[in-house]
């Protein structure tokens, strides 16, 4: 087992799943928190050499850009926006965890030759 690869997908897995908290429950703590395991997902991809690793920066970068104006916005008393922008950031988690499975499947196959 690579440590690495289990703390990126550890953090990309908590980026998906504090987004839907956030969502469900909006709270100052939940999104401040939301947003901490994103830029932790993000700096963990950086300096991948993986298959899919330019589709999975992508990903964290365009969470990242709707969670972080969503923070902005809620503090400013806008959490109807706030949130909004949340669910734009969960379409992309849930698209980077998609991009770890396939990147995990292409690897494996790719090993086994």
């Amino acid at each position: 087992m690579k440590l690495r690869k289990i703390l990126t997908h550890f953090f990309i897995l908590m980026a998906l799943t504090t987004n839907i908290s956030f969502i469900v429950s909006p709270n100052p703590y939940e999104l401040a928190f939301t947003i901490s395991m994103n830029l932790f997902a993000t700096i963990l991809k950086m300096g991948e050499g993986k298959v899919l690793s330019n589709e999975l920066m992508a990903s964290s970068l365009a969470a990242d850009l709707h969670l972080i104006p969503a923070g902005f916005l809620y503090f400013l008393g806008d959490v109807e926006e706030a949130t909004g922008l949340a669910m734009g950031a969960l379409a992309a988690n849930i698209i980077s965890v998609v991009l770890g499975i396939v990147e995990t499947i292409i690897v494996s196959f790719i090993e086994e030759e």
